[in-house]
């Protein structure tokens, strides 16, 4: 197996005297008179697939299974306004003043006690406390990668982290993935053909515990054979880690970053374990690496908010926070069954999904000839929304997939919303049996060179 290679010949790519390739031309907009004077890195800015449906998913009749937006409904949120009430009255002066650039001692060490969970083994010290794990990516990636330098990440891979990718100016290659997730065959065979081809592969972005947007989980054998081929290639691992707590069979897989601590920069989070208005994440890494975590992160924020590290950390010291988590996950498990449910009951022949055993998303293939992407629109209209699978890729591909998330709408919502979806689908389906494909023999989007990941065939 091997990944596509990268663009170097189209519109907007050009070469310089030495054959390298150079950055896309500028195609913004002379309606805006500030398009001159941006810098160069801003061309690879744009807007979030999932953030621009917001303003529709969120109107209360449209049953949005788009975004992963976790439900605090059973969080304790007495326990939290008195625990917030507290902290004001007993440690007000220090929780709303500036802080350390590295994070709180106090809410270091929690962040430690937690990620033991997952077989992590860590100190403080090498813990830098962000703004969301989102900003722990945007770090990572400001200190290691240069315009040009290429960023390894599954297919399909979270749209956060393109957004991210592309802003710094990387080129993504995917890596296909299965049932296991990544495959570390297809892995072994990118690094050599990229590193072939001359360029430079900074590091594998990867989310092993119930992907986001695949669902699929790493197995721990997986996650050794994932290690053993970045260390014969000598690479990095930056391992996401948003949702590993909330699994829904047993105990929680260990970590990449519990089997190799000099080779995995982990990622975590508490917006899915605790809340995400309070936008506290996490950056494990090796010391040297540390250092220049905190020296980026007082540059771009000077610290990450004092109070709400305060408020976390209260959180864990007094309340049953373990327990909280199992509350989740029933509830997380029960929203899961409803769509599977809707799913089998609703989707029409030759649709399959993803079964995840945790986190908070189905991964859907369509039945061939159709586009999500183009189908959207007519979904939104009939009152369901989802995320179409071209959000998940940063070469075009995906038109045939969708990200259903099942974590915020009850379980009545979600199998009303399957079966509104499947009507679009079915009516979709018979349009396309009438009248064939819009283009002949298909549209190329929907054409993709990597494996799917493991799917129920519905």
């Amino acid at each position: 197996m091997s990944v596509p290679p990268l663009p170097t010949t189209g519109p907007g790519v050009t070469h310089g005297s030495g054959g390298e390739v150079a950055r896309p031309a500028r195609r913004d907009t002379r309606l805006d008179p500030y398009v001159d004077r941006y810098a160069a890195r801003t061309h690879g800015m744009t807007a979030s697939a999932i953030r621009a449906l917001f303003s529709v998913a969120n109107r209360p009749e449209v049953v949005s299974l788009a975004g992963g937006m976790p439900n605090i409904a059973d969080l304790p949120l007495d326990v939290v306004g008195s625990t917030l009430a507290d902290l004001v009255a007993q440690q007000g002066m220090r929780a709303m003043q500036y802080g350390s650039g590295q994070g709180e001692p106090m809410i270091r060490e929690a962040i430690c006690e937690v990620m033991r969970l997952e077989g992590v083994q860590a100190h403080p010290d090498d813990v830098t406390v962000t703004v969301g794990s989102q900003q722990a990516l945007d770090l990572v990636t400001r200190i290691f990668c240069d315009p040009g330098d290429v960023v390894l990440c599954e297919a399909p891979s979270y749209v956060g982290a393109l957004g991210v990718f592309r802003a710094f100016q990387c080129d993504v290659a995917h890596v296909a993935m299965d049932e296991q997730g990544l495959d570390p065959q297809a892995l072994r065979e990118a690094v050599t053909a990229l590193r072939a081809a001359g360029r430079t592969v900074k590091f594998l972005y990867t989310i092993p515990n119930f992907h986001n947007p695949a669902g699929v989980t790493q197995s721990l054998e997986r996650r050794t054979e994932i290690l053993r081929v970045a260390e014969e290639a000598d690479l990095l691992v930056v391992e996401d880690n948003p949702y590993g707590l909330l699994g829904f069979e047993g105990e929680p897989t260990p970590a990449i970053r519990s089997l190799d601590q000099d080779r995995v920069v982990y990622l975590g989070s508490f917006s899915k374990t605790f809340a995400p208005g309070f936008r506290v994440g996490w950056v494990l890494a090796p010391h040297a690496v540390r250092e220049k975590l905190v020296l980026a992160q007082e540059s771009a924020t000077l610290c990450p908010p004092v109070f709400s590290q305060f408020a976390i950390a209260a959180y864990l010291a007094n309340h049953d926070w373990r327990g909280q988590i199992k509350v989740f996950r029933e509830m997380y498990r029960e929203r899961r069954d409803a769509l599977l449910a809707g799913l089998a009951d609703h989707m029409p022949a030759g649709m399959s999904w993803t079964v995840p055993t945790g986190g908070f998303f189905v991964w859907a293939t369509l039945p061939p000839g159709l586009d999500s992407h183009a189908m959207l629109p007519r979904a939104v209209t009939a009152r369901v929304a989802y995320v179409p699978g071209t959000a998940f890729y940063a070469d075009g591909f995906g038109s045939r997939y969708m990200r259903l998330s099942y974590c915020f709408p009850t379980p009545e919502r979600l199998v009303e919303g399957t079966r509104r979806l499947g009507e679009v689908l079915q009516h979709e389906a018979d349009m396309l049996a009438t009248f064939g494909p819009a283009l002949e023999g298909g549209s190329d989007r929907s054409l993709r060179p990597y494996e799917a990941p493991g799917a129920n065939q519905a």
